[in-house]
């Protein structure tokens, strides 16, 4: 997949005080973005379009390059114990993407150039808990892959994780952009993981993100690089044909990993869920949307946030785990694998 390059940028000028926001700058130049400036990285005006989806699809073409003030990190559990955060934003369109509630009207993608503060905050996170491993997830809020070939931090954070005894990295990506980061020092610290789905989900719900062929490529390479390889399958999503769909992406999976690094290898399974507030959005952004949001054949699960979130009656959610654990067992037998709903 070609490498993002936003349609503009915003800079706040404190973002000129520190070497990477004048590297970013520069790169950008070098591509022929219009460079803009904002007083502050939380609110950008003047984004073009006619209407609100116009606004919406432009803001996703948008980067903003800020310095991150508040440095208390949010919990991620059960993922980590904290999100390490270097970027906020995603510039892929996937139709049911929580993103698009939790951002509100803030869809752009910003980018974090204070990344010596980020990670001398992450390291007094892993001191106060030692002898105790503290795991870091960097994409809660973005893949912050897609924007290495702008930020570069992604490496910055895999290198600084490789010389913390007790501290991990973990991070989860739709993207390809992987060749700056295989022969950097790792020591086994991050885990790679891949966010993969059946051929029918990516082509009808996932736009401006790497195909299914592509995603597997560069999970290949970082298997073969020696990294912790972890694959996410989600939303699983019930559609005529879903299980010959989801049966042949596990054998890709199996076809293209070396069984060498299986038990290295991790799977989380996420069930296809929504909310109210998210369907209403979901239907605003893409009103053409495939996306079968019919709560009738759902059921209400009270979520963790203090909303109901409409997800898959038992009975199929039975049938997911039946044949995802039964696929997985098999052609990847010394797998860690854990299902979410």
């Amino acid at each position: 997949m070609r490498v993002w390059v936003p349609d503009r940028a915003y800079f706040e000028p404190a973002a000129m005080e520190y070497s990477l926001g004048q590297e970013i700058r520069q790169r950008l130049q070098d591509m022929d973005v219009e460079i803009l400036t904002t007083t502050s990285h939380n609110r950008i005006t003047g984004i073009p379009g006619n209407t609100e989806l116009q606004v919406y699809a432009n803001s996703k073409r948008t980067l903003v390059v800020g310095v991150r003030k508040t440095l208390k990190f949010d919990s991620s559990k059960p993922s980590a114990e904290y999100a390490i955060p270097i970027s906020t934003g995603c510039l892929g369109h996937c139709h049911y993407c929580y993103l698009q509630t939790t951002l509100g009207a803030k869809p752009y993608v910003r980018v974090y150039v204070n990344i010596e503060d980020i990670l001398a905050q992450a390291a007094q996170y892993i001191e106060e808990r030692k002898p105790e491993i503290t795991r870091f997830e960097a994409a809660c809020t973005s893949d912050p892959l897609s924007l290495e070939h702008i930020t570069g931090n992604l490496k910055r954070l895999i290198e600084f994780m490789a010389d913390q005894e007790y501290g991990r990295l973990r991070f989860v990506t739709k993207y390809d952009q992987v060749d700056s980061l295989l022969g950097i020092r790792h020591n086994g610290h991050t885990r790679f993981r891949f966010s993969v789905n059946a051929d029918y989900v990516i082509k009808n719900f996932e736009p401006s993100t790497a195909r299914l062929d592509e995603r597997i490529t560069a999970a290949r390479k970082v298997a073969l690089a020696g990294y912790p390889l972890g694959f996410i399958i989600a939303p699983i999503y019930l559609y005529d044909g879903w299980e010959e769909g989801y049966t042949t992406l596990v054998k890709r999976l199996a076809d293209a990993i070396p069984t060498s690094v299986h038990a290295n290898v991790s799977f989380e399974l996420i069930q296809h869920r929504f909310t109210k507030p998210a369907k209403r959005v979901i239907e605003k952004h893409y009103p053409k949307t495939k996306l079968d949001l019919d709560e009738t054949k759902r059921k209400m699960k009270w979520g963790r946030y203090g909303i109901y979130k409409y997800v898959y009656p038992h009975t199929e959610q039975d049938r997911i785990r039946e044949l995802l654990g039964s696929l997985i067992n098999t052609h990847f037998p010394e797998a860690e694998l854990e299902y979410f709903t």
